[in-house]
């Protein structure tokens, strides 16, 4: 006869701090980990706290490890911090982002069908504003209303994938884990073209394969960049820079490189001899947090479908295998590498 072992409830603290500027998150690390070693940093000004297993020996629940951790932020960095607790990251986040700093607010695992229920869908994570107005057009209005509706209709409006996710969320399912790793916070990739370069077709092709080799990356490491960064070299040693945030984190080659046009665009280059181009995507975080807005543009969809596509096959059988016709000509680019 075998015996099944109820998995063990989890206890999340999630945090937001009132920096000043002369505190970074990073500085924070040390006296969180006095807490518990399952620590996970999220810039500007967040950390999330898996305390589960050190309620035993603070012999504290969550709620007072949380007011300890207030506590003790304010006595050694006099930062306060707005903190919430509940049995997943997504709820104690959201028990978070309605509690005023220096105060805490607790769900417990019983009680997170009726903390969600009320909410306004838009509050869902993973649900941005594009989505709660198509939820709400079809009459969704609350997280109670979506975790009333089958998950089928709920993927028929959003999408096999993200339905699920968002279906799941809005019956309180959150599995996502502590990742106490630092993530890069950048990643780049620089192309120097065999002669000083004249043509702006071939400075738009060698964007569009920096694209590539960055989308790659990020998929492969499972992260998203927020913002991105455009280094120009001239003939002459001198460069030009240029950095823009990202409209929402991605790690997709098209919108990667519609993002590196447009960068390109406000330079203004005419008749300029350019050595090399290096690309460069900023403010790292996990992929696990970005979210995609909808959009009714079907080729996008269809574009990250293939991409997907794409990725598998590179995996199998190498990563020359796959690319853009217009890159058809090797290319010389210097080694991609992330900088921590």
């Amino acid at each position: 006869m075998t015996t099944t072992t109820a998995q063990q409830p989890r206890h999340l603290v999630h945090l937001r701090f009132e920096l000043p500027d002369t505190i970074r998150l990073e500085d924070l690390r040390p006296l969180l980990e006095q807490v518990t070693p399952q620590v996970q940093l999220l810039e500007p000004d967040t950390a999330v706290l898996d305390v589960t297993g050190a309620l035993r020996f603070w012999n504290r629940d969550a709620a007072e490890i949380a007011r300890l951790t207030q506590l003790r932020t304010v006595a050694h960095h006099s930062v306060r911090a707005a903190a919430g607790t509940g049995p997943s990251r997504m709820v104690a986040a959201m028990a978070c982002a309605l509690t005023p700093p220096g105060r805490l607010l607790t769900v417990e695992l019983a009680g997170v069908s009726a903390f969600l229920r009320s909410r306004p869908v838009r509050e869902l994570p993973g649900v941005g504003p594009t989505t709660a107005r198509l939820l709400i057009q079809h009459g969704v209005h609350t997280v109670g209303d979506l975790a009333g509706l089958p998950l089928a209709t709920v993927q028929r409006l959003l999408g096999a994938r993200t339905g699920r996710t968002v279906h799941d969320r809005a019956h309180g399912r959150d599995p996502r884990p502590v990742v106490t790793e630092p993530v890069a916070r950048s990643t780049s990739a620089e192309h120097r073209f065999v002669r000083d370069e004249l043509d702006p077709a071939q400075h738009r092709r060698a964007l569009l394969d920096l694209a590539g080799q960055l989308g790659t990356r990020l998929r492969t490491d499972a992260q998203a960049a927020a913002g991105l960064t455009i280094t120009v070299r001239y003939a002459d040693g001198a460069t030009t820079t240029r950095t823009r945030a990202m409209p929402e984190a991605t790690h997709h080659t098209m919108l990667l490189a519609r993002s590196a046009y447009d960068l390109y665009e406000t330079l203004g280059l005419q008749r300029a001899r350019v050595r090399s181009i290096t690309l460069r995507g900023e403010n790292l975080s996990p992929a696990e947090h970005a979210t995609r807005q909808l959009t009714f543009d079907h080729t996008v969809d269809k574009t990250l479908l293939i991409e997907a596509v794409q990725d598998r096959a590179r995996r199998r059988y190498g990563t020359d295998i796959i690319k853009p016709a217009t890159l058809g000509q090797p290319v010389r680019v210097r080694r991609a590498r992330s900088d921590v």
